[in-house]
């Protein structure tokens, strides 16, 4: 249910492992990321299922989350900034 309420809040499956809006989310991505890559290496340590892969599939969950956004979507976040603000200072915190 959180990832669904993420995407309907921000448009995309892409959760950060590390998501200070909710901790617990960006824990519980990366435990089925890491889950998935020992699924596709066949390692039987892996304790996700084909029906969780493709549910997670079906909503654009992203497998791997490169840390920093491409430029499109960097961009399209500080045009909206700048909406909202008035300016494109954007603070670092």
């Amino acid at each position: 249910k959180e990832l669904i309420s993420f995407v309907g809040e921000f448009g995309h499956a892409r959760v950060p492992s590390k998501f200070p809006q909710n901790p617990s989310l960006g824990a519980w991505v990366a435990t089925q990321r890491k889950s998935y890559k020992r699924y596709l290496k066949g390692d039987s340590s892996s304790n996700i299922t084909v029906d969780q892969i493709q549910l997670l599939n079906k909503i654009g969950f992203e497998w791997e989350c490169i840390s920093s956004q491409p430029w499109n979507i960097s961009y399209e976040e500080l045009v909206n900034f700048l909406k909202e603000f008035g300016h494109a200072r954007v603070p670092k915190r």
